[in-house]
């Protein structure tokens, strides 16, 4: 069991070790009224990449924290106008105790629980990205944790200005591997390309999602490097952003350069058909 703290009341102890250290992990989950996007996937994949890290938590406790969290906050976000929803976000961390990086012995996981209001989508036809100047480095023994250690990700999503929806990070061979909140996939001729899980710093709940679907459907799905060339050859017939909270955006405008840009993906794949 872990302790439970609410952020909008005093929030994490200073002590905390996911303050210091970033010693934690942590989910998002687009809300509908008392109903989650994909809400057990998400759960379990706390609860397995936690184990990772050696944080016992256990899936009935999430569980009952999420129930909690509708109670105290699905009635603030309901009857707005322009109803979007909200998002939840569940912050784990190893607990409080342990002065240097060795934790002390004993200690009890936290789990801090916050809402916020769902922003409308900032696009209609398709978004615009960019490639970003920070390069993205995944440690293996980290790859697909949804950790706190986003430090990267904070630098990059610096550049996101303008027009800009999002920016796209590479890795030390200049192969197209993640967004700051996104993960990519591109069509090309009878194939859908993704980079592979193990080079993701968050392999997203969107992204196993949609490509269990399409391989249901008979779909080619490739799991392979991304290079820049790719998306922006003749070849490219369409380039998507996958997040569960926002879903399925199609780029329109890639590094400069205008895309095919196809929204069946995204009608296809709508997060609201996925509440549970």
């Amino acid at each position: 069991m872990f302790n439970l703290y609410w952020a909008d009341e005093s929030g994490l102890p200073a002590g905390d070790r996911g303050v210091a250290y970033g010693d934690g992990l942590f989910e998002t989950i687009r809300m509908h009224g008392d109903r989650g996007v994909l809400l057990s996937r998400h759960l379990a994949r706390m609860v397995r990449d936690a184990g990772r890290l050696g944080i016992p938590v256990a899936i009935t406790d999430l569980r009952k924290a999420c129930t909690a969290a509708v109670s105290r906050y699905a009635d603030r976000f309901a009857n707005k106008e322009n109803d979007c929803g909200w998002v939840l976000k569940l912050t784990l961390t190893r607990g409080e105790g342990g002065r240097g990086y060795q934790p002390g012995s004993g200690i009890r996981p936290n789990l801090m629980v916050s809402a916020s209001p769902m922003a409308a989508a900032p696009f209609t036809f398709g978004a615009a990205a960019d490639v970003s100047r920070v390069p993205l480095t995944v440690n293996p023994l980290l790859a697909g944790i949804k950790s706190l250690n986003r430090l990267e990700q904070v630098m990059a999503a610096r550049e996101i200005t303008g027009e800009l929806f999002e920016v796209v990070m590479s890795d030390s061979a200049g192969n197209l591997v993640e967004g700051t909140r996104t993960n990519l996939l591109l069509r090309v001729p009878g194939v859908w390309v993704t980079p592979p899980a193990k080079s993701l710093a968050v392999a997203g709940i969107l992204r196993q999602w949609v490509l269990e679907k399409l391989r249901a459907k008979g779909e080619v799905v490739e799991e392979r490097a991304v290079s820049i060339g790719d998306v922006l050859g003749p070849h490219c017939e369409g380039f998507y952003l996958l997040n569960s909270v926002i879903g399925v955006v199609p780029v329109r405008r890639f590094a400069g350069q205008d895309l095919p840009a196809d929204d069946g993906l995204a009608t296809i794949f709508n997060p609201l058909d996925l509440l549970e």
